[in-house]
């Protein structure tokens, strides 16, 4: 409805006063209009009717703006870009066998209202095909009961074996008890899934439980489990299903996150017990979470005396399940001890030390030996993964002395510090004049070597054609081509190429007389070595009017 405000306004002018009254009217958008309706449906169009909205906003109605979409989409589409005057349209240019919704605005001057609520879904279809429309789905199939519990039954299902081109809107449950005829709705409305949870139900009650599919031609025949369901807890043996990654020890770094998840069977509910080395376990320092279908350990920050044998126990009544899991914590070791330099002699000095007395709860893998010059206490690695406790270090330049440090190695890496020696190794100069050994130099040289041939070939006339084989040989070795012991070197038919050992004669265009007996020669310092191919050159017999500039040329 239109509002109506009065305002009261006074002038004052002088000794004169005036009085006067002003009416404002609000206008607005129209009411959205109601759902269309849809009618006449064919093979790719239909025809929509509507109502005009009950209330126009205070200004007629200028005309109407129709949109469409498919049923299972959320994009709507605009069918008319000019106002509708009239409250009937025949939307056309839809696909046949799918199914749409429809809905519509109402405009006036002041601007359009909301969208109406979508029209009933319809399938274009062709009149002869009529009979898909009037044909309901089949009955769904495997319908079973897959769980109950004291006030909930959980239902499954499989789609039914026909359909129909208009799809399914969903399935629709019910349920009756044991005596009676009435069927209820166990959920509201329709579901699209293939399986159900019935809650708030009350223990003890025998129900009966059935399903129909549901599509735009009506309902199935219900698919309905023969005998009663009694609403009551079933008993079921606990028992732990342990993953297989926690069959083993779970080794984790000190600082990481601990979640382990360890699902299990058993109704009613069973108590769960978690102990660490027989002991109960510190709810301030572990987390435990448990739910109908598993456990949880948590961990938010591991510590090595977290480590040790944890053991979770289910139990139901007199009947139990246990299974034991490991959690190895693991951390940096300390560093070796006791290094000491043993000896130093030549370039060598010699070193040992002890296994570190924290190896970080974990097996210690090696050791890292590093050197470093007194002058620039740079430090360099001599050995790393290195098993034993004692090294030689060799190699070390005359006059300089050095400090040595060693840093221990487990699976979580190195030692944070080195244990270092307390006095450098002072590498002593000699009078001595070093000889390097006089090694005889190996003669590499090598005559050539064909390692791969060269193949006969047939080619066809008037086509780039290449002729290939592999030589080895040291120095390497000059190349020479040969048709028919004929030198090819200079004539610009052929090109020749030689890369990493790969010779290829590329031959331009060869007709019927460049067939012949083709000759690769490799010479070198050491000897020579040659090889050899046929080539035949076939006529080529393709029509000239198959080749449009051939025919051109001869035009």
């Amino acid at each position: 409805m239109d509002t109506l405000t009065q305002l009261g306004v006074i002038y004052e002018f002088a000794n004169d006063r005036f009085n006067t009254l002003i009416q404002i009217i609000n206008k607005d958008v129209p009411d959205p209009p109601e759902a269309p309706t849809i009618s006449n449906i064919g093979e790719d169009y239909c025809t929509v009717h509507w109502q005009p909205p009950k209330y126009d906003g205070g200004q007629p109605v200028l005309g109407y703006i129709l949109e469409r979409k498919k049923k299972k989409s959320y994009r709507w589409m605009r069918l008319n870009f000019d106002l509708l005057k009239e409250l009937t349209y025949e939307a056309k240019r839809m696909i046949e066998g799918v199914v749409y919704e429809m809905r519509i605005y109402a405009v006036n001057s002041i601007g359009m209202s909301r969208p109406s609520p979508a029209s009933q879904p319809f399938m274009p279809i062709e009149s002869t095909c009529l009979y898909v429309l009037t044909a309901p789905p089949s009955e769904p199939t495997h319908f079973t009961v897959e769980d109950v519990s004291d006030s909930t039954v959980s239902l499954k299902w499989r789609p039914p074996e026909r359909i129909g081109a208009g799809g399914l809107d969903g399935y629709m449950v019910e349920y009756c008890k044991d005596g009676s005829t009435e069927w209820i709705p166990a959920l509201p409305g329709l579901t699209e899934r293939t399986s159900a949870l019935i809650k708030d139900l009350v223990t003890g009650d025998k129900l009966y439980f059935r399903i129909k599919a549901v599509n735009l031609a009506g309902e199935s025949e219900a698919a309905t489990i023969k005998e009663p369901v009694t609403v009551q807890e079933i008993l079921q043996r606990p028992k732990f299903w342990l993953p297989r990654h926690l069959r083993q020890t779970l080794v984790k770094k000190v600082g990481e996150t601990i979640n382990i998840v360890i699902p299990f069977q058993g109704k009613p509910r069973p108590k769960i017990t978690w102990l660490k080395d027989g002991q109960t376990l510190d709810s301030k320092d572990v987390g435990i979470r448990n739910s109908s279908t598993d456990t949880i350990l948590f961990i938010r920050k591991a510590e090595l005396h977290h480590s040790g044998s944890y053991e979770v126990t289910l139990q139901i009544e007199n009947m139990s399940d246990k299974v034991a899991i490991t959690i190895q914590i693991i951390d940096k070791p300390g560093p070796p001890q006791n290094v000491k330099l043993v000896d130093v002699w030549g370039f060598n000095a010699a070193l040992e030390w002890t296994p570190p007395q924290d190896d970080g709860n974990a097996q210690i893998l090696g050791y890292t030996v590093q050197k470093a010059d007194k002058k620039t206490m740079e430090w360099y690695t001599v050995f790393d993964h290195y098993r034993r406790t004692n090294c030689i270090v060799s190699d070390l330049i005359m006059g300089n002395e050095y400090f040595f440090r060693v840093f221990s190695e487990n699976l979580c890496g190195l030692s944070e510090t080195a244990a270092t020696t307390k006095n450098p190794a002072h590498i002593q100069k000699t009078g001595t004049i070093y000889k390097p050994p006089c090694y005889k130099e190996h003669d590499f040289s090598e005559a050539p070597k064909f390692t791969h041939p060269l193949v006969n070939r047939s080619v066809i006339a008037g086509y780039n054609t290449t002729l290939s084989c592999a030589v080895r040989g040291i120095p390497k070795p000059k190349i020479f081509w040969f048709k028919n012991k004929m030198d090819l070197s200079g004539d610009a038919k052929y090109r020749m190429f030689s890369k990493q050992g790969v010779l290829t004669l590329e031959i331009r265009k060869p007709t019927p007389f460049d067939g012949g007996i083709y000759t690769c020669k490799a010479v070198n310092e050491c000897g020579e070595a040659e090889i050899e191919c046929r080539l035949d050159v076939r006529g080529n017999h393709m029509n000239p009017m198959d080749n449009p500039s051939t025919a051109m040329k001869r035009e």
